[in-house]
């Protein structure tokens, strides 16, 4: 009963919540509302806490009680005042409508409804579904970042370590409102935990990790598959012995919340994520929490533990004592729920910023520790000498024409929890403050330097200059001709007309709807470079283009090195990665970067090129990667920068934007008469299809696009009955009953979606970014291998024609000649299978086919240009 608190812990039983429908003011009873269930749950989440310090009134939901009560308008008893105005502001939030925008609907909504019971404006209804929220806290910081004026501190004036004023001053003195430099907000972690234990939508996917595990010990598809979950639960038996205990990551990243980069601004959210969920939500923006908020203008760099202070108690309480929460999906009812952080998830600067371990310098790796290989090339660190992780009878341990000189030492030594923690023990503690007194990617360093970029190659002078120091490859070592200093082109370069081709081929390519962004805007007007790339852009050139592209511009050995490493790129980044595998990739990354480290000058290998060499081993460690790395998080700060409406205070446009979209998330997962963020189709849904009895038509579609009628001729029929005259064995029964009762007027489409795709006719598809129109069957003849499969390319679709009577697929494509082609199982781009191991005759067939292959598709001749590659004078002179 609403406004009743279970006394559980004196006596009374733990009961479902019942729903029970409140009378209106006219004496009408509302009928069915969700709302109901949603207050029912928020108030159930203080049950266990009233049951311990007693009943509490409930003041604070009397609003929403009486708008629960209210009927929208006079003799409508379907709708409640409360229900419309939640659905009314969710697809505010959902399509993105403007506070101005909603005042002035509310307006006409009153104009044509005079007797309607709603809000008069947003900030009305924002203030109601503030109460149906976990709201947060506001905490102020010193000027300095030296402390947070919080509990010790909390009724100070001054900061305790650099004697700042906690507020603004005008004029050496105190304006009449206190006003402070800086707010913290923190949104408490507990009270949204319980939350997903309070509803059934989500509390028995809170068991996920427990259930729905990987049977086979290789196989790894989520981290609960991982060795580090794994011997937590060992170290831990009691934690582990309970499913609902919580797993959570950590993640931090700085933003700009305006839309002009050029402004000087960094804002910081702390991001929590529940890894007790499936891995198709655990990563979806609804179910992460945000935790904290850390105020710019400038980045927290070192003082980030100062604003993590609130976040880390809070933890600390969960894990040691845990918090009583109600279990929905549970016979018990109440539990002790307990929480503990697994990791924590960021690129690598922010790394430095939370951990403590500097990120630059000869020791910047973290897994080597004190003997990361490292060496000073002119202006910078290069982490360059990975021949120290061979055998020690490796022949190329004693190769001069790395760097000279042979290499002896042995790798580096495994650092164990003592050890670190002695390390820690030496630290000095410096004064937190900031007082008066890196990025890149692999795909950046090496397309950057394939294509000369001057921005982002590593083959500066300088680094021609490092090679005649170590006295290696004289041939690349600058020279002057004719008072000018030239430097001599080098074969891991592409030169002027290969670029070109390169990036041509990079604006011509199609990639298959939804997989991949539009790519040929990332291409300079001159086709010289490539620029503006995400980091999901530069995986998909590493995994899918940059093997194709550069193959017939560079020479073997350096083309095969490089696919080397972006086929492990792609076999880390799959969705479900084998133990075995990833073992057998960490002997590999050793000669793929002893490799590199022959071809490229050292001052290619910075931090992030040596970190490639431990991916293998944090795989094994935490499992699969797409639930550990930055891109779900970096979408997430897009929603953040969405909730700014006020420039002048981002930080408070976030925090309320937030709290109301969290508090509006929670009720749409009641909603099933509106499209949420829950039950919205996908983009290429095709619909639930009936059961059909001929095979043929089991594929079903969904068409779209402009209907046009198409009558079909009697040739195939008579074709058909022909063929079953002279008892041909392909004419079925089933062929033989639809030719004889299918209409021969159809309706045409220029596109359709079935099991999930979209197809499109190939007139359309020549206008799109996107290709969608070629159609391949696996074949049946006899195959290469075992592990080989044949496919037949059907070629492109011409015509999507969708029978009147039956509403069935007949597709017509246009068919090529020589279209029998081999390709492995995962050729296709939405295919993550394992790579195949082919003879070596096999070997050799599959690589003339893919030479003539490459050649045709993608425009790239294997001429070289001499001219172009001889000699070019030095950006230097």
């Amino acid at each position: 009963m609403f406004g009743y608190n279970q006394w559980i812990h004196h006596g009374e039983p733990a009961t479902a919540n019942t729903g029970t429908t409140v009378a209106g003011p006219s004496g009408g009873i509302h009928e069915r509302d969700e709302m109901f269930d949603v207050l029912d749950d928020i108030i159930s989440e203080e049950a266990d806490e009233d049951a311990v310090g007693g009943p509490s009134s409930n003041d604070q939901y009397d609003d929403l009680f009486a708008a629960l009560r209210s009927e929208l308008y006079l003799g409508v008893s379907s709708f409640s005042s409360l229900n419309f105005l939640v659905k009314l502001m969710h697809l505010k939030v959902l399509n993105k409508w403007t506070n101005k925008s909603f005042d002035e609907l509310l307006k006409l909504l009153k104009l044509a409804f005079p007797k309607i019971d709603l809000v008069e404006s947003h900030y009305e209804a924002k203030k109601l579904m503030t109460k149906m929220g976990l709201g947060y806290s506001s905490i102020h910081v010193c000027k300095n970042d030296c402390v947070l004026f919080w509990k010790e501190n909390s009724l100070k004036d001054t900061c305790p370590v650099c004697s700042e004023s906690r507020w603004k001053l005008q004029s050496g003195k105190r304006s009449g409102k206190n006003v402070p430099h800086k707010v913290l907000r923190y949104f408490p972690v507990g009270p949204r935990l319980k939350r997903l234990f309070a509803t059934s939508k989500t509390a028995k996917l809170m068991r996920w990790h427990s259930t729905g595990k990987s049977k086979d010990n290789d196989v790894m598809r989520h981290p609960v598959d991982g060795k580090s979950w794994q011997e937590f639960d060992k170290r831990h038996p009691q934690f582990a012995g309970d499913v609902r205990n919580v797993r959570l990551g950590l993640a931090a990243d700085g933003f700009n919340p305006f839309g002009n980069m050029s402004l000087s601004y960094s804002m910081w959210p702390v991001v929590l994520t529940t890894y007790n969920l499936p891995p198709w939500i655990c990563m979806k923006a609804e179910y992460l929490m945000l935790s904290l908020l850390i105020p710019g203008p400038q980045s927290p760099g070192k003082d980030m533990d100062v604003f993590l202070r609130p976040l880390i108690d809070e933890l600390k309480e969960l894990w040691v004592h845990g918090l009583d929460t109600r279990d929905a999906a549970s016979e018990n009812g109440v539990f002790r729920m307990r929480a503990a952080l697994l990791w924590t998830v960021n690129d690598f600067p922010a790394r430095s910023s939370l951990s403590g371990w500097s990120g630059q310098g000869y020791r910047a790796c973290p897994t080597c520790n004190e003997d990361t290989p490292s060496m000073r090339v002119i202006g910078k660190t290069a982490y360059f000498g990975h021949r120290r992780f061979l055998p020690t009878n490796h022949h190329w341990r004693s190769n001069l024409q790395f760097d000279g000189r042979t290499e002896r030492k042995r790798p580096p030594r495994r650092f164990n929890t003592i050890d670190i923690l002695e390390q820690l023990r030496r630290v000095k503690t410096g004064i937190p403050g900031k007082h008066p007194n890196y990025g890149g990617n692999v795909c950046d360093s090496l397309l950057g330097t394939l294509l000369a970029d001057p921005h982002k190659s590593k083959d500066t002078d300088n680094a021609r200059r490092d090679l005649a120091k170590l006295g290696i490859r004289h041939e690349l070592h600058l020279f002057e001709d004719s008072n000018k200093l030239m430097k001599p082109a080098a074969d891991y370069t592409f030169s002027e007309a290969n670029r070109r081709k390169f990036c041509r081929f990079i604006r011509s390519v199609k990639f298959p709807d939804g997989f991949a962004s539009n790519l040929s805007k990332n291409v300079a007007q001159n086709d010289s470079r490539l620029l503006g790339l995400k980091s999901h852009d530069c995986h998909v050139i590493m995994q899918r283009l940059l093997p194709v592209g550069c193959r017939s511009l560079v020479n073997k050995n350096i083309w095969s090195t490089i696919v080397e490493l972006c086929t492990f790129f792609k076999q880390l980044c799959a969705s479900t990665v084998n133990v075995s595998d990833m073992v057998e990739a960490q002997n590999q990354l050793v000669l793929i970067l002893c490799k590199l480290e022959h071809i490229f000058p050292p001052a290619f290998f910075d931090i992030m090129i040596h970190l490639v060499l431990h991916l293998p081993e944090e795989a094994i460690l935490g499992g699969p990667v797409h639930m550990r790395w930055m891109y779900p998080f970096e979408r997430y700060l897009k929603r953040l920068k969405d909730y700014v409406r006020n420039a002048a205070k981002p930080e408070g446009s976030i925090a309320e934007g937030y709290v109301v979209d969290e508090a509006l998330t929670f009720c749409s997962r009641y909603f099933d008469d509106v499209e949420t963020r829950f039950n919205r189709p996908d983009r290429n849904d095709d619909g639930i299809h009936p059961t059909r009895q001929l095979s043929v038509f089991e594929s079903q579609c969904k068409p779209l696009g402009k209907q046009s009628y198409v009558e079909l001729d009697n040739n195939d029929r008579d074709k058909i009955y022909a063929l079953h005259r002279m008892q041909a064995p392909e004419v079925t029964t089933e062929l033989l009953s639809l030719s004889s009762k299918t209409n021969m007027v159809v309706s045409s489409y220029p596109a359709c979606i079935v099991n999930g795709v979209r197809f499109v006719t190939h007139a359309r598809d020549v206008r799109l970014r996107t290709q969608n129109s070629g159609v391949s069957v696996p074949g049946t003849g006899q195959e290469i291998s075992s592990n080989f499969t044949l496919f037949v390319d059907l070629g492109n679709l011409q015509e999507i024609n969708l029978l009147r009577r039956d509403q069935d697929v007949l597709p017509i494509v246009q068919p090529v000649t020589n279209a029998s082609r081999p390709v492995t199982d995962d050729s296709s781009f939405l295919n993550d299978a394992d790579e195949v191991e082919l003879s070596d005759e096999e070997d050799e067939s599959v690589e003339e086919y893919a030479d003539e292959e490459t050649d045709a598709e993608n425009e790239i001749d294997t001429e070289e240009d001499d001219d172009d590659r001889s000699y070019h004078a030095s950006d230097s002179d």
